[in-house]
């Protein structure tokens, strides 16, 4: 018996000085595993006299109780010693002064785009939206795109399984809107289309603002001005502007606009024109009665220009370095 209470003793001093949770059970299979000093005293308690078997497993049962009870005990400690050090690790001094939070930034494309509606809101226009996913009619059809025209080729526009597409413009916004609401009408339609496109200056996805208006004797002049005055404003400076001769199925006639840069260049901005007299009786509008004009612009490309970003790719990189410079 003064074996077992040696044995106790070792153990319980390997116990107390080990700090580490995986040296601890090291110790515990050293004493108590299948092979364990303790465990084997108790295998061999088959070889004592009949007379001395129970006091002898009493003794050695209770000098493993109590050797679970200091492993128990150990462990509790180490598990403290740990949330203690970890808590001082992260200790906060609170009296140091406050970082306070990170305040965000508008993305360029979003300050653009609130600029567009901002401007336009000056001349009465009115804000619609729609679907992101379209259908033909509405996309192609009652704009007087042809069944035969480019535009509707796979190259060029994302097609779904179902049949519908993703829109390649906002004019089905006018048409929806035009077909609800009849004339007169003063809109733009800002949002996000898609085309099959990728280069320095063209995304797969992209936004965009068209504007329209039909009424009573609305003419090529009007649209002049009103975009005129859209650019001048957009860009907070005299602009010069040229109207080159352009094709555009819904519209006619129809024309590219460039604007004059301080190098002296013309750059494409925009496109625009008279509403087709045909678009106009999709949607159920007299032509001999209302003459509209339409406008279509990138919105990524306007914000390249006011910001002098040469590349359209960075937009969507979300690099934060890029981002804040817009703060």
């Amino acid at each position: 018996m003064s074996s077992v209470a040696e044995l106790l003793k070792q153990a319980q001093n390997e116990v107390a000085i080990t700090a580490d949770p995986h040296e601890l059970d090291d110790v515990r299979v050293k004493y108590l595993g299948k092979k364990g000093s303790i465990t084997s005293l108790l295998k061999s308690l088959g070889k004592l006299p009949a007379n001395k078997r129970a006091q002898a497993g009493k003794e050695i049962n209770t000098a493993k109780d109590s050797l679970i009870e200091s492993i128990q005990a150990q462990q509790l400690k180490i598990s403290a010693n740990e949330i203690a050090n970890k808590l001082a690790l992260n200790k906060i001094d609170i009296t140091l002064s406050g970082r306070g939070p990170d305040s965000g930034n508008l993305h360029p494309i979003t300050q653009t785009l609130r600029r567009i509606k901002k401007i336009f809101a000056l001349a009465n226009f009115e804000v619609r939206i729609g679907p992101e996913i379209e259908d033909d009619y509405h996309n192609f059809t009652a704009l007087n795109i042809p069944e035969d025209h480019p535009a509707r080729a796979m190259h060029d526009t994302f097609y779904l399984n179902s049949g519908s597409l993703l829109r390649t413009h906002t004019s089905p916004v006018q048409i929806r809107a035009m077909q609800k609401e009849g004339a007169p009408i003063r809109l733009i339609a800002p949002g996000r289309v898609y085309r099959c496109d990728s280069d320095l200056t063209h995304t797969p996805m992209f936004t965009q603002v068209e504007g329209l208006a039909v009424g009573d004797n609305v003419s090529f002049a009007n649209l002049k001005f009103i975009l005129y005055e859209f650019v001048s404003h957009f860009f907070e400076r005299e602009v010069e502007l040229r109207f080159r001769p352009a094709y555009f199925p819904f519209t006619e006639p129809s024309a590219e606009v460039d604007i004059r840069s301080d190098s002296g260049d013309w750059l494409e901005i925009l496109g625009c024109g008279m509403v087709h007299p045909n678009v106009l009786r999709n949607v159920g509008i007299d032509p001999e009665k209302y003459t509209g004009y339409a406008f279509g612009m990138g919105v990524d490309r306007l914000a390249m220009l006011r910001y002098g970003v040469d590349d359209l790719r960075i937009f969507f990189e979300n690099d934060l370095r890029f981002i804040e410079q817009f703060s």
